[in-house]
């Protein structure tokens, strides 16, 4: 695999230069009968006998699968290797989305658990990597159709699309990358422009080690100059 040093980064407001694309083929398969967990798919390669296009989801022509039965929970599995220019840093694993609820394993370790469809969680993966060699990430999707309690914005519960609904969005939707950082760093930045006053607001948050004195030098460009 190789850094997508020309594709868009998916998360341009907080860009850094070295990142990797994990989207593409993955291994796939249905849970229809939610046995995934109780047989350790987490540590097996054999159930997953159908690859998919990530980030489509499996309702999604472009994933190369387009059903769209109800297939409540999915699972994903894929390789990669850590470049070396990575060893000094920590490694985040992030998912822009995974529609509803996600766990993700790299190297059989339970590395996060997150609930919602619509956003993004990130993963710090260090300490679960492998000395060298292939690593293996595999992310298990569960979305309930008929829970209706559960947020959907217009995904349709019944089996076909009726008036203002549509066909349902199951798993991964937005990308998946790795991202190579220092022990500290930024991971988020907000700001909030007051046009009337010529002022910009900005709350920046870190993480550090405690004790750990941190600089930061902010600059305002126009038009990237």
């Amino acid at each position: 695999m190789q850094e997508k040093s020309e594709t868009i980064h998916p998360r341009p407001q907080l860009s850094r230069a070295q990142w990797l694309d994990l989207g593409g083929t993955w291994g796939f398969t249905y849970d229809d009968t939610n046995c995934g967990q109780d047989e350790k798919w987490q540590e097996r390669e054999d159930v997953f006998t159908r690859t998919i296009q990530v980030p489509f989801p499996p309702e999604s022509a472009a994933s190369g699968i387009g059903d769209t039965n109800f297939h409540p929970i999915v699972w994903y599995r894929r390789t990669f290797q850590v470049p070396d220019e990575y060893a000094s840093k920590r490694l985040l694993l992030h998912c822009g989305a995974v529609d509803y609820s996600t766990q993700v394993w790299v190297n059989g370790q339970l590395v996060a658990v997150h609930e919602g469809g619509q956003t993004p969680f990130t993963a710090d993966i260090t300490s679960v990597l492998r000395p060298e060699g292939e690593q293996v990430v595999v992310i298990r999707a569960e979305d309930m159709p008929l829970d209706l309690t559960q947020p959907r914005g217009k995904q349709d519960w019944q089996e076909h699309p009726h008036t203002i609904w549509y066909h349902r969005t199951t798993g991964i939707w937005q990308p998946i990358w790795l991202e190579p950082v220092s022990a500290t760093h930024i991971t988020q930045v907000r700001w909030v422009p007051d046009l009337d006053q010529g002022l910009l607001s900005m709350t920046i948050s870190l993480q550090r080690q405690d004790n750990t004195s941190v600089q930061i030098r902010v600059r305002l460009s126009q038009r990237g100059n």
